[in-house]
């Protein structure tokens, strides 16, 4: 996600980088690239001219700020335009006064309409509301039968009248069914077309017309680029939306859609989806979207998804056994697997600060298929030998036997085992406060989580803290600028909160 607009933007800090101020002269380059990234990633014409001319003007006008490189002020720039472009802030879904809220979905065929009703009802349960699928799109073959299998995955009722009914009816049943049970939310599903067409904008006009919806959220495919806010701008203008649900973002999407939905149709994004799991559904929020934009991460998400897998207690038990040195074979497996459960190896390091940059797509292959043989290695390993890896080092049979079971050589084995002996000193000494995300405690998955083989780190060599960077700009901890203004020095709100 964003990978190609990221690049293209790198390529607009250096023609800054070792200047000792921001010009009009210096500044015209990296503005040249800043038109051209975003160009590419197709985003509206209307929208780059509007974002470069306000970055200009800043940049221009901008004060010196004491201890600030000019490249990394340029990038603060940049960075609170995106946010501005894109919403300054998340818009939470809107809540009825009296249950059920009724939110209402539309969208064209293909766009994962239908995948992103459920989704949305389990992201809803997870903030303790239940909620109520109805079925309205009878026109689609399966569509029905489509939503009652994602309800009952995702342990969700759903409510459909059959292919024959009216959908108006089905919606205004669906709504009353909700009321009489008293869920807290009654979501509709409604039916898509190929492209716009007029029997389909009078049947969603009826059902909003007959059940009142408090949230009409349009569901688009983030990879149409500057097309999805051209269709929530349509949308919007002729049955009036509150909202927009991008999906497809964790596939090649070249951005241009985050970045013109809300300045092209006025409507914010309020969810993006981000895979084909149920669970894949995130709030959009503009600023941690700047930040993975710019490649500086996106922490507050790693946390939320961290916390959503990790037993907190059992965090701390973790972190007792790595600083006296009892990690074992068995923890090892648990850390792999939670980090497993976080998503895509991938995915996850990109949202760490300066991480994205400093891996590639063959590394991470590589440090998938190392994590699967361990894995396999370990799985091989009666328990008293996951409990007690000691035993391994001291007896070649063992090590043979394990190397036979999981197919690998005896060889490997033995480096998994000598790895790991050293890996488990390493953190030790290193302890709680370098290895965890901030404030989850050392025994977190990504705290570190090395390489059980030789030849270096899976990770690409960056040793078993796994510390991002901290470049001296206020985008990232430990940023210390400040703005002289009549002789006092002034702390410089909004981005060193990053």
């Amino acid at each position: 996600m964003f990978d190609a607009l990221a690049d293209r933007l790198e390529q607009a800090w250096k023609k800054v980088r070792g200047q000792d101020k921001i010009s009009e002269s210096n500044v015209k380059d990296a503005l040249r690239e800043v038109r051209r990234a975003l160009l590419e990633a197709d985003v509206n014409l209307q929208v780059v001219k509007d974002f470069v001319a306000e970055v200009e003007q800043n940049a221009l006008g901008a004060e010196v700020i004491a201890g600030v490189r000019p490249d990394q002020q340029f990038i603060e720039i940049v960075y609170n335009e995106l946010v501005k472009v894109m919403g300054d802030a998340n818009v939470p879904l809107a809540e009825a006064g009296t249950a059920p809220t009724i939110v209402l979905m539309a969208g064209l065929q293909g766009t994962g309409k239908t995948t992103a009703t459920a989704k949305l009802a389990l992201h809803l349960r997870k903030e303790n509301k239940k909620s109520l699928l109805v079925a309205t799109d009878v026109y689609r073959p399966a569509a029905i039968d489509q939503l009652i299998a994602l309800g009952k995955q995702i342990n969700i009722p759903v409510f459909d009248m059959g292919k024959d009914a009216d959908p108006v009816e089905i919606a205004r049943q669906g709504v009353e069914r909700a009321r009489a049970e008293g869920v807290d939310v009654v979501i509709v599903d409604t039916a898509g077309r190929l492209q716009i067409d007029e029997s389909m904008m009078s049947e969603l006009k009826r059902i909003k017309d007959t059940i009142q919806p408090h949230e009409t959220l349009l569901v688009v495919d983030a990879m149409t680029g500057q097309e999805a806010a051209n269709l929530t701008r349509t949308f919007h203008e002729q049955i009036g939306v509150t909202g927009a649900i991008l999906t497809k973002m964790d596939g090649d999407t070249r951005g241009g859609a985050a970045l013109s939905v809300r300045r092209i149709s006025g409507q914010p994004i309020k969810f993006i989806g981000i895979g084909e799991k149920v669970d894949a559904l995130q709030p959009f929020y503009p600023d941690r979207m700047a930040s993975r934009i710019l490649g500086m991460g996106d922490v507050l998400t790693l946390v939320e998804k961290a916390r959503e897998e990790v037993d907190m207690a059992e965090a701390e038990k973790m972190q007792e056994k790595i600083l006296s040195a009892q990690f074992d074979f068995t923890d090892f497996l648990k850390q792999t697997r939670l980090l497993k459960n976080m998503g895509s190896l991938g995915g996850v390091m990109k949202l760490i600060p300066g991480m994205g940059k400093m891996v590639n797509e063959e590394q991470l292959a590589k440090g998938e298929e190392q994590l699967k043989k361990a894995e396999a290695m370990i799985g091989s390993m009666t328990v008293e030998e996951r409990k007690n890896p000691d035993l391994l080092a001291n007896s070649p049979s063992r090590r043979k036997r394990i190397a036979r079971g999981s197919g690998h050589s005896d060889k490997e084995v033995g480096e998994l085992v000598s790895n790991f002996q050293r890996m488990r000193s390493l953190m030790q000494q290193m302890g709680s406060g370098q290895m965890g995300l901030p404030g989850m405690g050392g025994g977190m998955p990504m705290g570190g989580l090395p390489n059980p083989f030789g030849g270096g780190n899976p990770f690409g060599g960056m040793g078993g803290g796994m510390r991002p960077p901290q470049p001296g700009f206020r985008g990232y901890q430990g940023g210390g600028g400040k703005k002289k203004k009549g002789g006092k020095d002034k702390k410089k709100k909004g981005f060193g909160n990053l």
